[in-house]
């Protein structure tokens, strides 16, 4: 393994740090997912199938954002379900969305929604799961992830567009439901698929990836007279292995070594690096910058980036919760769109905003189970009956609406979209074949997705 002294932050007994070192291009290396992974690469270059020089941008809003509130509005609908929003115009005809985002209905033309997504289960966990896997299995009782995640999945077989970047990488971390990297992570493709995660806040002052940085003392030469010898070494066990996987670990310590020492990826992190009116544009929030980021990222050569948002889980105080959390979420999605656009990125990435399901279109009382309003003012509690998600980008078409839900909001309408057909899209934008098969833990091999089928009305 590649070690790289980046400083201390928390103390052991023997006086060192769990972030003494940058642990970098074995971990996971024992799994079962490496030789899978490996041959998936050769089945898709022997079929001869092209490699798109696609990027997904994933905008995750933890907890479940209303699809009510925001890009689902019922005004005719009665009061306790239509809720304390209206819909406002966008600059489609005809395509409306609610006055909380009035930055995104100025570039509507640039994005499209999903009204008729579902997967009807109303818990976190497992509804996080099929979200970011395309599969059921966890729940609230246990909620460890059984299956890898489609960014995990995506970053192994793409990996990284251009070198010395990660392929897959979380900003500010890999969160979902609270647990880290969570249904982000590789699952039983091993921990090397994991999402590279940037911590800290992009916004502040004195942001840094701390893990590009070389503790004082240990220089760029050291480093690499240390990479020389592993090489070395490498060479003389390569003799002896009929395997392969020494050959694919040599690999993976070359991806590590170009990262740390790379240019190109101590460029793309520094936010701080760009003008003054683009960091203005996101909004100087956390989720502003890290999105900002998350355009560097992909525009260094990135395949897939996420970019987290907790504390959507709104049960009470929903008026609160959304009045003061949708204008940064409003900024930055209007942004990131006109500025991958400006730049001619737009058509080369796909971005999608989500949640793991949705709320209740009915308003409750805030109670939460107690007396009227005793944890707060009304709120809107789970809801995977029907849900949306915003794409765009990647060869998608703007201003278009699919599906649609009843009158109250409630269940699907008409065109019923899956977690399945939203990653089958994925896997289309980035030239991934859904058939691809990984062995699990057991040795059972398992497709990327069991079902699903291209959103075709967005292309």
């Amino acid at each position: 393994m590649l070690r790289v002294e980046t400083g201390r932050s928390w103390g052991g007994c023997r006086g060192g740090s769990r972030r003494d070192f940058l642990r970098v291009g074995m971990a996971g290396m024992g799994s079962v997912g490496l030789p899978a992974i490996l041959g998936a690469k050769a089945a898709a270059a022997a079929a001869g199938r092209p490699t798109k020089d696609t990027a997904v941008i994933l905008l995750w809003l933890d907890g479940g954002p209303s699809h009510m509130d925001l890009y689902d509005l019922k005004p005719d609908a009665p009061a306790e379900y239509r809720g304390i929003w209206r819909p406002i115009r966008t600059n489609v005809p005809g395509m409306e969305i609610g006055e909380l985002l009035p930055k995104q209905a100025a570039v509507a033309d640039k994005f499209s929604i999903l009204r008729s997504l579902h997967h009807d289960n109303g818990d976190h966990f497992t509804a996080a799961h099929y979200v970011l896997t395309g599969r059921g299995g966890p729940n609230g009782s246990n909620t460890a992830g059984k299956n890898p995640g489609v960014g995990a999945i995506a970053g192994a077989l793409c990996g990284p567009r251009k070198p010395g970047i990660p392929p897959y990488i979380a900003v500010p971390h890999a969160s979902s439901v609270g647990l880290r990297p969570g249904y982000f992570g590789g699952s039983y493709l091993g921990s090397r698929t994991n999402p590279f995660e940037v911590e800290g806040d992009p916004s502040a002052r004195d942001f840094r990836v701390r893990d590009l940085h070389l503790a004082d003392g240990f220089s760029l030469g050291r480093l690499g007279a240390r990479h020389d010898l592993r090489s070395g070494l490498d060479r003389l066990r390569r003799d002896v292995d009929a395997s392969g996987i020494l050959d694919s670990m040599d690999s993976f310590q070359r991806e590590a070594y170009s990262l740390v020492t790379s240019d190109a990826a101590r460029r793309a992190f520094d936010v701080a690096s760009e003008d003054e009116a683009t960091r203005e544009l996101y909004g100087r929030t956390n989720f502003g910058q890290s999105t900002l980021l998350a355009r560097r990222l992909v525009e260094a050569g990135s395949t897939f980036v996420t970019v987290h948002s907790g504390g959507w889980d709104h049960h009470w105080d929903l008026e609160k919760g959304l009045t003061s959390r949708m204008p940064e979420i409003d900024t930055a999605v209007a942004a990131l769109l006109t500025d991958l656009d400006r730049t001619g990125l737009l058509e080369t990435t796909m971005v999608i905003l989500c949640g793991e399901f949705s709320r209740t279109p009915r308003m409750n009382d805030g109670g939460n189970g107690g007396a009227p309003r005793s944890m707060g003012t009304p709120g809107r509690d789970h809801w995977g009956n029907a849900m949306f998600a915003l794409v765009a980008g990647g060869g998608i078409k703007g201003g278009r609406i699919v599906g649609s839900t009843d009158a109250r909001g409630e269940r699907v309408k008409d065109r019923p979209i899956t977690p399945f057909d939203l990653h089958a899209t994925i896997y289309h934008v980035l030239g991934i074949d859904p058939t691809t098969h990984f062995l699990d833990h057991s040795g059972r091999p398992v497709p990327a997705i069991d079902r699903g089928e291209v959103i075709s009305e967005l292309f």
